[in-house]
């Protein structure tokens, strides 16, 4: 950081105005993609899924909660785990709140977990979170959307993550689906995404990027190998 450039107050303007350009026409490519992501083929779901809640077990479809659309986050807590993944725990962070104003988008949105109800509950009144939360403890919910890999459920065609092989496959994984339920009650699964593609679901990260240093993540053993439970930090 103390070699980075310093310049006069016309010469940053300049500067920024120059990448300005560049981030119009970014701006203008993300709406193309993200209404090409729209026109994708949707898949019917034709399997029956119930969840545990909090309001008692529930259909998939119970879980739009009388809307049309409903985006689940697989969100990484097992059956014989107290915590939930601290990565996941840092998205799940930037849900809380905005309930609302998707609702005003016919959207709903719930995290889904194979954990027990009764885990699920303790960890999310430990972090504060009130945005729903699912249990498919007892459902195929998770194995068919290739998030939880266990070993009892392992498919003769092996496992599959981000839609390629995944051999290795244990536990469980991120990801997102999204849901679109038709006036007759038909669900369809209209997309899916994991690992780096769950990136613009995390404001925070947004933010990060914006600063000098970025992610600063270069050298770390792993990506995110900062990251926390939002109750772990040491400051």
């Amino acid at each position: 950081m103390p070699s980075h450039p310093v310049v006069s107050q016309d010469e940053w303007l300049a500067a920024r105005r120059a990448f300005l350009v560049k981030e119009k026409e970014f701006t203008r490519k993300r709406d193309a993609f993200n209404a090409e992501r729209r026109a994708l083929p949707w898949v019917r779901v034709e399997k029956d899924y119930v969840f545990e809640t909090e309001d008692g077990p529930r259909s998939l479809g119970e879980l739009f909660d009388g809307r049309s659309q409903l985006v689940v986050y697989h969100f990484m807590l097992g059956p014989d785990e107290e915590e939930g993944c601290p990565s996941c725990s840092f998205w799940a962070d930037n849900f809380e709140g905005i309930d609302v104003h998707l609702a005003h988008r016919d959207i709903t949105l719930t995290a889904i977990s194979r954990a027990p109800l009764a885990t699920i509950a303790a960890y999310k009144q430990r972090m504060g979170w009130t945005f729903p939360w699912a249990s498919a403890f007892e459902s195929d919910f998770n194995v068919d959307f290739d998030v939880s890999f266990p070993p009892k459920a392992k498919p003769a065609a092996g496992w599959s993550y981000n839609f390629r092989p995944a051999e290795g496959a244990s536990g469980e994984a991120p990801g997102v689906s999204v849901f679109y339920r038709d006036e007759d009650g038909a669900i369809y699964r209209t997309y899916s995404c994991y690992s780096r593609g769950l990136d613009e679901l995390n404001g925070a990260y947004h933010y990060i990027d914006l600063a000098p240093k970025g992610r600063d993540e270069e050298g770390l053993p792993w990506m995110q190998a900062w990251v926390r439970r939002h109750d772990q930090y040491e400051d």
